[in-house]
């Protein structure tokens, strides 16, 4: 059994607004209820949501810790009554409904994965958010198959990182879109068959272009607004356009739906956090037995881009919302 603190840091917004916000301080250590484990963390992922979140505009669902952090990586330190999965010692990481900014958190046991071989505890703590999102979205939602298309907006960033070398394992032709010439060269070395400069191209010519016109089979977007259109544009006969996010407007003015009755489109989109445990249990369960062996084999890694002290969150936040990063960025606790 080991000798748990009365007290750990924390990481909490003194207000909403911009990263200025963003304070340390203490906070009794969680005690794990039913169902759930007390983790010491090692790494926690910075996701855009916590940014959301800091803004005021995604608050925590009901019952969760207003402390943000979404995914965590770290060792097992206590068992809530009733769990028989894990033990104290494992190492594990984790998806969370919010409280990954701290030296401890409590996980629901059924969304605790192994670290998987080749990874460090550090680098575990770059998978949940992005894995979940994109199996789920992609592969569940996007019922993307071998030998189809598929474009991921953003391909530097976490998610689209993700999205690019899980399509290109599971036998798909991808095309993803970033925002510079090395942006774009570090998504073909994770596998993206075409690259596309969205500052200097045109990403739907280029699509077509590419595809001799037919279209992409599924299309996962961040961006929205102007982007709505233009997916829809390049969706191939029975595409599927799933919308993860809005970095742009969630609001389109003149949005002709035409080309869903034409070509037969599938527009769908999720959130993770509000849903149900049960619900992320089962994406949980598909990632273990379909998406763990390939990271434990090595074929598919988390790319982390950087990392920061759990005081430097603000730093890590500002990196985050200058769109300068490729691959996830991380706190670390010094566990």
């Amino acid at each position: 059994m080991v000798a748990l603190p009365a007290m750990m840091r924390q990481v909490y917004f003194d207000g909403t607004g911009a990263p200025d916000v963003i304070r340390i301080g203490e906070a009794p250590v969680p005690q794990p209820g039913p169902g759930k484990v007390l983790v010491e963390v090692v790494a926690a992922g910075i996701n855009r949501p916590d940014c959301i979140q800091r803004s005021g505009n995604y608050p925590p669902p009901a019952g969760e810790s207003n402390i943000p952090g979404l995914e965590i990586s770290g060792r097992v330190v206590a068992l809530g009554e009733g769990v028989t999965t894990l033990r104290e010692g494992d190492a594990v990481c984790a998806l969370l409904g919010s409280g990954g900014y701290a030296d401890y958190a409590l996980a629901e046991a059924p969304l605790c994965l192994p670290v998987p071989r080749p990874l460090s505890l550090v680098e575990a703590g770059g998978l949940p958010e992005t894995f979940f999102t994109v199996y789920d979205n992609v592969f569940t939602r996007g019922r993307l198959r071998p030998g189809e298309t598929f474009l991921v907006h953003g391909g530097s960033s976490g998610i689209g990182s993700t999205a690019i070398q899980l399509a290109k394992l599971f036998g798909a032709t991808v095309i993803t879109t970033a925002g510079s010439p090395e942006k774009c060269a570090f998504c073909k070395t994770l596998g993206a068959d075409l690259a596309i400069d969205y500052k200097t191209e045109d990403f739907v010519e280029a699509v077509k272009k590419f595809t001799q016109k037919k279209g992409v089979d599924v299309i996962l977007d961040m961006v929205g607004g102007a982007y709505m259109q233009k997916n829809l544009s390049i969706l191939a006969v029975e595409g599927r356009l799933v919308q993860i996010a809005f970095l742009q407007s969630s609001i389109v003015e003149n949005f002709n739906f035409m080309l869903v009755m034409l070509k037969r489109l599938t527009l769908t989109g999720s959130t993770l956090r509000s849903r149900s445990l049960a619900q992320k249990a089962e994406v949980a369960e598909a990632l273990r037995a379909k998406v763990w062996p390939l990271l434990d084999d090595g074929k598919a890694k988390p790319i982390i881009h950087a990392t920061f002290p759990l005081e430097d969150a603000r730093t890590a936040h500002e990196m985050m919302e200058s769109s300068s990063h490729a691959g996830k960025i991380l706190l670390l606790t010094g566990k």
